[in-house]
């Protein structure tokens, strides 16, 4: 089992901005001890100046993400409260260690999902959802090496997560083709990556439909009101003081962050 010691030796380094590391005897040894480490990290982090977890990040649902971090299935994360920003974000480039942003599309849960032993679907977990949004997920490398790591310490780190920018929930989408929408990113007015809803498992719901199975065999749902980003469709993007990122998905809108000193 996952130890308490494990549990605020993260979170202190998270909140110290120090670099990520575990023992080896320390760290994970599977998934599962993974996310029973994570809701240990994170029930220290609740209690600090972050804020309890409002939200879902999943990491490594496109290709290109997977290239990019080398981790071949998907890897959940929670986001706390209070680093969401909302529309237009302003961040301060020395309250993290090395700063990235990705471009994703988001939902709003509008019914609680609850744990289920039959496999959840995009097309039975479409009623529980409630809005899609875009979203600029903040990300920190805040690891020395995060391939020698290894996912699952990333995952009781919650994988990578440092906040996010929501963009306006689009709450009539039923009639969108979310697979097919095109999002792009631009940092400091030149376009820097695009994809495609595809790219997400082949349909962003079936990266949902991924976190609600996976959560069910912990016993665990999705509430109301709680967000969940999908995945990247741009590989991440690091960035620098006196950056500004606009990033757009058709038919969803829009939302920016800038960086300052």
């Amino acid at each position: 089992m996952a130890s308490q010691s494990a549990a605020e030796i993260l979170a202190k380094q998270r909140l110290s901005l120090s670099p990520i590391n575990l023992e080896v005897d320390q760290r994970p040894a599977d998934e599962g001890e993974a996310y029973d480490l994570q809701g240990e990290v994170n029930a220290v982090l609740a209690k600090t100046r972050l804020g309890m977890a409002s939200g879902h990040k999943i990491g490594c649902t496109t290709p290109v993400m997977q290239k990019f971090l080398g981790i071949e299935n998907p890897c959940a994360g929670q986001v706390f409260s209070n680093t969401v920003l909302t529309g237009t974000g302003i961040i301060s480039r020395a309250a993290y260690r090395k700063l990235g942003v990705e471009c994703e599309i988001v939902v709003e849960i509008g019914k609680d999902i609850e744990p289920q032993r039959r496999s959840n679907t995009r097309r039975t977990l479409s009623a529980h959802v409630g809005a899609v949004m875009v979203g600029i997920e903040i990300v920190d490398d805040r690891y020395s090496d995060y391939r020698s790591l290894g996912a699952c310490t990333l995952i009781a780190d919650n994988f990578f997560n440092a906040g996010c920018v929501l963009g306006a929930p689009v709450r009539n989408w039923q009639k969108l083709d979310l697979s097919a929408l095109t999002g792009h990113m631009r940092i400091n007015d030149s376009e820097v990556g695009r994809g495609t809803g595809a790219m997400v498992m082949g349909h962003p719901f079936e990266a949902l439909a991924w976190l609600a199975n996976s959560r069910s065999t912990r016993d665990q749902g999705l509430r109301r009101g709680e967000f969940v980003f999908l995945g990247s469709l741009v590989e991440t993007k690091w960035l620098n003081a006196g950056d500004r990122v606009a990033i757009e998905v058709e038919g969803l809108g829009t939302a920016s962050l800038s960086v300052t000193a």
